[in-house]
This record gives C-alpha cells, structure tokens and sequence, in this order.
C-alpha cells in the first residue's frame, strides 16, 4: 500500500501530537525528541511533525516537504525511472538515516519549489539523521556527496518521513 505524506514543520510538537491525535484518532506511530510520525489508515496519510516552527514563522506551522512512502526499495527504482522518462530532475538517496528510519528515497521539486519525496522505510535508526536536497527550500540538511550543509538549523534535524 501506498500513502501520501504530508511533513510539517511545527512550533509546539507536543499541542500539534494533542491536536492530530484527536482529529485522527489515533496515536502517533513513532515518537522520538522533536519527532513524531502517524501512520493514518483512512484516509491513509503519514503525518510527520518535525519540531522547528522557528521564530521567524511567528510559531506557525509549514510545509516542509511532501512524499509517498512505498513498500520497497524495487518501487523507489520504478518510481526513479518513471520521473527521470517524465523529464524530472531526480535526486537519489539510499541507505541514509533519516527520521530515526533507514529509508532509500528519490527527490524531485516541484516548480513552485515544494520538495516531494518517494521513499521506503527500511528499518528503525537511532538518530534522527539528515535527508533533504540542497535544491529543497530552506532544507534543514543534507545528503552526502558534496553538498553543503546550511549554516544553521532549527533541530538539526532532517525532512523526511521516517
């Protein structure tokens, strides 16, 4: 099964955690420090609140990525395929920690710059590990390979969905 994931980036994890717990009615599926993911099955949805509103945003709450998870590592390289056929610059991460998650992931940015990932969680980490595209706006972080790192993060935390 396939869901769509919606990453916010919020000010009070522990209101927020409150707040979708009642409106979903369930509890988060992973709880870890500024992290907290909902696995929903109607509608299906993995909700991820990622602590860092920042004082800049007044504590609002924003987007800070979209994806679908999938089941495997086999439907990320099909999905690869399809965006790169489609025209789309991908970004590929596999085997990185993200999100106290083992994930393989494929990035694209849509043009109104609003990072989408597919990804498949391979197994729980211990940290919360870092992920995003540099090309991501205002990425809290980023993947090896020669990309640097932003001078400052809220959390130093990560974008993604583990």
């Amino acid at each position: 099964m396939s869901r769509v994931q919606l990453a916010l980036r919020v000010a009070d994890l522990e209101g927020s955690v409150a707040f979708y717990s009642r409106l979903f009615g369930t509890e988060p599926a992973k709880r870890r420090p500024g992290y907290a993911n909902f696995a929903i099955a109607e509608p299906p949805l993995k909700l991820v609140l990622i602590e860092g509103g920042g004082d800049d945003e007044g504590g609002s709450t924003r987007l800070d990525h979209l994806g679908v998870e999938v089941e495997s590592t086999e439907e990320v390289a099909a999905a690869t395929g399809r965006l790169r056929e489609a025209g789309l610059a991908t970004f590929e991460e596999n085997d990185t920690s993200c999100c106290y998650a083992l994930q393989d992931k494929v990035w694209v940015t849509a043009p109104g710059n609003e990072p989408w990932e597919v990804y498949v969680v391979k197994a729980d980490a211990g940290t919360l590990g870092k992920s995003a595209p540099a090309s991501a706006p205002d990425a809290t972080c980023c993947a090896a390979g020669g990309r640097p790192e932003p001078a400052s993060t809220a959390t130093g935390g990560c974008s993604c969905g583990g």
